[in-house]
């Protein structure tokens, strides 16, 4: 973790779901009710929903997060032969009310107490983003939240990262963004922001155009990258 790096960013920039809130949340909630599936139920429905926002992208077809992420359970309880719809609604709903990684509001915090803006930009939809940014109480530590449904394309197409630039007005290079998926983060360092890989699981890097700044395998990092 190289110190400093991120001295002199005039925002933060955060995704969603891997890097501020738990995906393994809503599956886990419910191990009793899917049994020694739930490991491969939680694996390839985020599979489905990552492989089905870039086809959709790709293909010119948006459809907006909410939809994809019904889409995605629909594909992996078919696959994995879990014929329950009482389940499939609760894992939508839980979906809803994603917790934040430990860490989380206590970095937020020493950020804006830092003096720095703070936001979100996710593929979620915004009903999506809202539900879980108020059900984990963060929303007093963010002064932005971007979603894809603005430009219906899904990240990592450079026009979901000019969102933040053109509304925060700042230069890509004055953005610091984080992400705890490598496509994201390789994405989003090709546009040209300063990013931080949140590697949270010590997976390699992927082979893309694009390298972050540092690598972190905590959000709780971050505050020293700025010199806080």
């Amino acid at each position: 973790m190289a110190d400093k790096v991120l001295e002199g960013a005039g925002a933060c920039v955060f995704d969603a779901y891997g890097t501020l809130f738990d995906l393994i949340g809503p599956v886990a909630r419910r191990t009793a009710n899917v049994g020694d599936k739930s490991t491969a139920l939680s694996e390839l429905w985020r599979r489905k929903q990552l492989e089905y926002s870039w086809l959709r992208s790709l293909m010119g077809e948006y459809a907006d997060f909410w939809t994809i992420t019904g889409d995605s359970l629909d594909y992996a309880m078919d696959a994995l032969e879990i014929d329950d719809l009482v389940l499939r609604s609760d894992l939508m709903q839980l979906y809803l009310s994603i917790p934040t990684y430990d860490e989380v509001p206590e970095v937020l915090k020493t950020l804006k107490d830092g003096g720095l803006k703070t936001g979100v930009l996710s593929n979620g939809a915004p009903i999506m983003l809202t539900s879980a940014i108020n059900y984990s109480q963060i929303t007093p530590l963010l002064d932005v939240v971007f979603s894809v449904e603005d430009v219906q394309v899904f990240k990592p197409d450079a026009r979901v990262y000019q969102m933040a630039v053109d509304r925060l007005k700042l230069e890509p290079q004055d953005i610091a963004f984080f992400s705890s998926n490598a496509w994201d983060a390789a994405g989003a360092a090709s546009f040209g922001f300063r990013v931080v890989w949140v590697n949270r699981l010590g997976a390699p890097r992927e082979r893309l155009p694009g390298e972050p700044v540092a690598e972190v395998r905590s959000l709780a990092d971050v505050p020293a990258l700025f010199g806080l």
